[in-house]
């Protein structure tokens, strides 16, 4: 069977492409998959070739996935699914990935056959057979199925116990966008998966109730190999918590050194294993690793633990000495609450100064669906307008009037992302590729965004803003 994977492209938000455009790794792996029994599979990333209309006219496709991981992208979703009927009724048309797992109910749509819950490897396959030789979709598990207004559910699939099992990500078949990839000033950059789920439970989090609370890992030597045929310097490592397994960890980075292979990469890890592990962090700074994203969240223990998280503010000081020590950099995210008021703003503030944390992640409190947050404040949310939900609106009352508190939010930004230091990085990721006409561009989109940002009037714009839009879409 022909399939198309379809990768929704940017929205009307507030222009965080300039910062990060990734790979669709779900939509390779499942790729892979599909192509290992025999299907033949393309990809089209919307966000970098916004050509619907005429991919599906050449490719003439039977079934199309489209990939729904967050809450902003279910009206693109649902927009995509409505093009694709309009070109040809009998296209199958369904739709996966984080977000449409976890409220699949926002995709019981006329333009929409059925949705993938959960992991989609093996469901994929199974789905594609049941379509291809007319059996009974409800035998398929792990599915959601449309049928006459209604969403019937089969049962709940399995996790993959083995990951090793899966085959390599198809990226082979995005090799027309490869170079379009990019985090920050990394670029071109990869990305890769070596272990799926999370054991701890943050309350504003859903990657434990997505995985079950299950933490399962791809051995050392698979995913040490899976890096060896990548081309790209720069790699992400996608892990929710790459330190989680402290020995796997090590096993990893003793491979990559003895096999000589040299990346810059990037993870993200929790502060407590860092500091319970200092000598982990000394392996991987010999072994590539420039840059961790940490979940800071919070500047006050007693606010931490409200959250679920399980840490201290001691251990993200100290991790930050470690790191620092190892001239490691470190994105701290943090998470403002939109009960906030003035001086609980400014002594965010006064602490990423006093640390000098520059460039972190900076978001606001947002109840996401399928989170313990979302069922305890449902009751209290301001908008369903799914769009909203990017975590830099906020969708729950605010104290300070709307228009305050997003001043307010808005000088975390101008803070921390001063335009001498930008500009700085930005040269000097121009001087390493000098010439090349992206670097340029990336330069100036990252200047836009810092501006963006730190400009209170585009997020509240955000609120008044029709979302549903098609030049995304269709060409």
């Amino acid at each position: 069977m022909k399939i198309l994977l379809v990768q929704p492209g940017f929205g009307e938000g507030l222009g965080f492409q300039q910062i990060a455009l990734v790979e669709p790794l779900g939509l390779e792996l499942v790729a892979a998959s599909l192509r290992k029994n025999g299907h033949i599979v393309d990809i089209l990333d919307l966000r970098v070739e916004k050509k619907l209309v005429d991919k599906i006219k050449k490719f003439q496709p039977t079934l199309i996935g489209i990939s729904c991981s967050f809450a902003i992208d279910v009206y693109q979703t649902l927009k995509i699914a409505a093009t694709i009927k309009k070109i040809n009724k009998d296209i199958f048309v369904i739709v996966g990935g984080h977000h449409a797992s976890l409220s699949p109910g926002d995709f019981n749509q006329p333009g929409i056959d059925a949705v993938v819950i959960g992991e989609g490897e093996i469901t994929a396959v199974e789905l594609v057979e049941a379509v291809e030789k007319g059996r009974d979709l409800l035998q398929v598990a792990g599915l959601a199925i449309n049928q006459d207004g209604e969403q019937k559910l089969t049962v709940k699939r399995p996790r993959i116990k083995n990951l090793d099992n899966l085959p390599l990500p198809a990226r082979d078949i995005l090799h027309r966008y490869r170079k379009s990839y990019y985090l920050g000033f990394q670029r071109p950059i990869a990305t890769i998966e070596t272990s799926r789920g999370c054991p701890y439970r943050c309350e504003f989090c859903s990657v434990w109730n997505f995985y079950g609370g299950e933490y399962r890992v791809k051995s050392p030597e698979r995913v040490v190999a899976e890096i060896a045929t990548l081309r790209e310097k720069y790699l992400l490592f996608t892990d929710d918590n790459f330190l989680q397994s402290i020995p796997r960890a090590q096993k990893i980075a003793e491979l990559l050194l003895a096999k000589g292979i040299r990346k810059k990469i990037t993870i993200q890890a929790r502060s407590d294993s860092i500091v319970r592990h200092p000598e982990i962090i000394a392996l991987w700074r010999k072994a590539g690793l420039w840059k961790i994203f940490i979940g800071f969240e919070k500047i006050a223990d007693e606010e931490l633990s409200a959250l679920g998280k399980k840490n201290t503010v001691k251990n993200n000081e100290e991790a930050l000495r470690i790191l620092r020590a190892h001239k490691i950099e470190v994105c701290a995210s943090f998470i403002a609450d939109p009960q906030y008021e003035k001086n609980d703003f400014k002594r965010l503030r006064d602490y990423i100064r006093r640390w000098k944390l520059y460039s972190p992640s900076l978001t606001i409190y947002t109840p996401f669906p399928g989170t313990e947050l979302f069922n305890r404040l449902k009751e209290k949310l301001t908008t369903k307008n799914w769009e909203l939900y990017d975590a830099v609106h906020t969708v729950l009352p605010t104290k300070l009037s709307l228009k305050e508190f997003y001043r307010e939010f808005s000088k975390l930004y101008k803070i921390s992302y001063p335009r001498l230091d930008l500009g700085w990085h930005g040269l000097r990721a121009l001087a390493k590729s000098i010439g090349q006409w992206d670097s340029f561009v990336q330069f100036w989109n990252m200047i836009r965004a810092a501006h963006t940002m730190a400009n209170e009037s585009y997020y509240l714009v955000g609120h008044n803003r029709n979302f549903v839009h098609d030049k995304n879409i269709v060409s």
